[in-house]
């Protein structure tokens, strides 16, 4: 079944996410409060492997490599880095929300009702971590981009 192909890749891709979402919180140019964020938006996504757990055991899980070659390997330095580090950050919750709405679509047609809720839930916190990432990246945006007069 593909579907196992799809639970790997969202395992690995939510893991991948939290690691970059910890990794930010240590760049040098990251003050206290983005810090605490990114560190609960990280933990949403270890929920998000605790509630995928018992999904893996009912469908299995068959490795994916993609997700493994996204995320963070190392932070950037300063404002610049920064904006750099969330952006690449973003584009993996990007994967991991579409690949939550691939596997809803999924449940619903195998008619997996628990399946659902776990989909659909992890689906609704990964889109409150894009609209963090996407209001972090504007707010940051001018003030590390345009040079003081």
């Amino acid at each position: 079944m593909h579907l196992a192909t799809y639970v790997g890749l969202l395992d690995h891709a939510e893991r991948s996410l939290a690691d970059a979402f910890r990794l930010v919180a240590t760049n040098d140019a990251v003050d206290p409060d983005v810090a605490r964020a990114c560190e609960s938006l990280a933990a949403a996504s270890d929920r998000h492997v605790d509630r995928l757990a018992p999904v893996v055991r009912r469908y299995g899980e068959r490795d994916g490599v993609e997700p493994k070659a996204m995320g963070l390997k190392t932070t950037r330095p300063g404002g610049p880095g920064l904006l750099r580090d969330l952006l690449d950050v973003y584009a993996l919750a990007s994967f991991v929300d579409l690949t939550w709405t691939i596997v809803a679509h999924v449940a619903r047609g195998l008619r997996d009702s628990a399946l659902l809720d776990v989909a659909e839930s992890c689906e609704q916190e990964t889109d409150r971590q894009l609209v963090w990432l996407r209001a972090r990246v504007k707010h940051s945006a001018p003030r590390v981009l345009i040079p003081a007069p």
